[in-house]
């Protein structure tokens, strides 16, 4: 008789003879085979190539007081002021005890920040913001000179600034290419965070053409980006610049992960022209802009929304005398696709003044072809609120129409301060109109892209509108004109 220990020990000596005999025609990969190996990045070898075209920016500057005891940290002031934070500044005593003029201030450090070499006899590109307002910088090279650099120029459009030292023979870094630049490539940046020279970090390219709200998209990463290091470069793999570290995204006032860089090819483009003119020269077409939302394209008959939404135009400016209306969509500049609102300035401030230039808008379910001359950017106007002070409308009576409106006829008066051929004024709302955001006092300039003249054809247009789908109108306020959509109820 077998026991159980015993028959259980023969089952597993033959299950494991079985096991080898497997094993011996099917051999199992190695680890090696089945995992294959990823090797990291070894950044020492860029460091030394590059680390000796990157410098420390120092500045200065002089002011009417001195800080207080609860001063806050010079390496820290630099993100204070980028980031529009308050810095606490009070008068310190003299020997005797008495305040001290403008004229008994020493020079008061003003922040830090980096920058490269561009040219071996002394052209420095960092940020605008690392050198606005400051009385003096100085830059500390690898070798531990110290130098005052003038400023040539700064653009604070594209927060992009050249400054130039007296000095040869210096080591400028190669630039690189953008387009050949792919999210997830491996980066490395070189800077001074919190005053610390050369300080290098290293991470990925987590976007590209991010836009930030800013003129220029800008190239986002995760390499560790504190204050200080704004200027410095953003180099990748082949030792090449793609970038200038310029920004972050932080709730705490350190890096939390996400950090935004200048495309170099574009820093480029403004550098060059503030080393031969000091100032960057920029196209306009003199127009105010707004985003193409998902419901507003579909209720226009736009299909996805793309281009740039004309919300006002300037008075007799380049894009008024070519005949641009608001609540135009800009979709095309000389045939370059318009994809969202932050593309229409950056192509048009890349052109020359003075160029003439095909837009392409969509208008009222067709598209059409201007022909614009630009001109050169200036200084932001503000703006004028159109209707101030304009005759009330007519005594004429007001329609209610589906929509939850009650409107009036504009008098001629009206119609020549806001620059109109037609439209209605909205006297009272509610309903559907109220929920869509639709206000008394408005001015309503085409519903579901036909032009209304008067309040008889309001009531013809707004009456055809059927209750179950959503309608666009077109609604001037003040400088600015956008569209609505407005979903009626049953």
């Amino acid at each position: 008789m077998i026991s159980v220990r015993s028959w259980a020990g023969r089952f597993v000596f033959g299950l494991a003879s079985l096991t080898l005999a497997a094993a011996a025609l099917h051999p199992l990969p190695s680890l090696a085979q089945a995992t294959p190996t990823v090797q990291l990045p070894d950044f020492s070898e860029l460091v030394d190539r590059v680390g000796p075209s990157v410098v420390n920016i120092r500045t200065t500057e002089r002011r009417g007081t001195a800080s207080s005891a609860g001063e806050v940290d010079p390496s820290m002031e630099e993100f204070l002021r980028r980031f529009g934070i308050p810095i606490p500044n009070r008068p310190q005593p003299d020997r005797r005890g008495n305040p001290r003029g403008e004229d008994d201030t020493p020079p008061q450090q003003r922040g830090v920040g980096s920058g490269f070499v561009l040219t071996a006899d002394g052209f420095i590109m960092t940020n605008a913001h690392v050198v606005e307002g400051a009385d003096e910088v100085i830059v500390t090279l690898t070798d531990k000179r110290e130098m005052k650099a003038r400023i040539v120029g700064a653009d604070k459009r594209s927060d992009v600034a050249v400054v130039k030292i007296d000095v040869t023979g210096l080591s400028p870094v190669k630039l690189g290419d953008v387009n050949r630049l792919k999210v997830g490539e491996w980066v490395m940046a070189i800077g001074s965070p919190f005053g610390l020279d050369n300080t290098v970090t290293a991470g990925i390219v987590s976007a590209k053409q991010r836009d930030t709200g800013e003129l220029l998209p800008l190239i986002q990463t995760d390499v560790a980006i504190n204050p200080g290091n704004s200027g410095g470069p953003l180099i990748n793999l082949r030792g090449e610049v793609v970038g200038i570290n310029s920004q972050i995204y932080s709730r705490s006032g350190g890096f939390m992960g996400i950090s935004f860089a200048i495309p170099i090819d574009e820093a480029t483009r403004v550098a060059e022209q503030l080393r031969t003119n000091g100032r960057v020269i920029r196209g306009r077409i003199g127009v105010q802009i707004g985003a193409v939302t998902k419901d507003v394209a579909e209720s226009i008959g736009l299909g996805q929304p793309r281009g740039a939404l004309v919300l006002s135009i300037e008075k007799d400016g380049p894009a008024d005398k070519a005949g641009v209306e608001a609540g135009d969509i800009v979709v095309k500049v000389d045939g370059r696709a318009v994809e969202k609102q932050g593309d229409l300035p950056r192509l048009i401030g890349s052109i020359k003044p003075g160029s003439k230039i095909m837009l392409q808008v969509f208008r009222r379910g067709a598209t059409k072809d201007l022909s614009v001359t630009v001109a050169e950017f200036e200084a932001d106007r503000p703006v004028r609120r159109a209707g101030a002070g304009a005759e009330p409308g007519p005594a004429a009576p007001a329609v209610k129409s589906v929509l939850g409106l009650t409107v009036s006829d504009l008098s001629d008066t009206q119609k020549k301060e806001l620059r109109v051929r037609g439209g209605v004024r909205v006297d009272s709302v509610d309903g559907a109109a109220a929920r869509a955001g639709v206000r008394e006092g408005d001015v309503i300039l085409s519903i579901d892209n036909t032009e209304i003249a008067d309040s008889k054809q309001f009531t013809t247009v707004a009456n055809k509108a059927e209750k179950a789908r959503s309608v666009s109108v077109l609604v001037r306020r003040g400088e600015w004109t956008n569209y609505l959509v407005i979903r009626p109820t049953r």
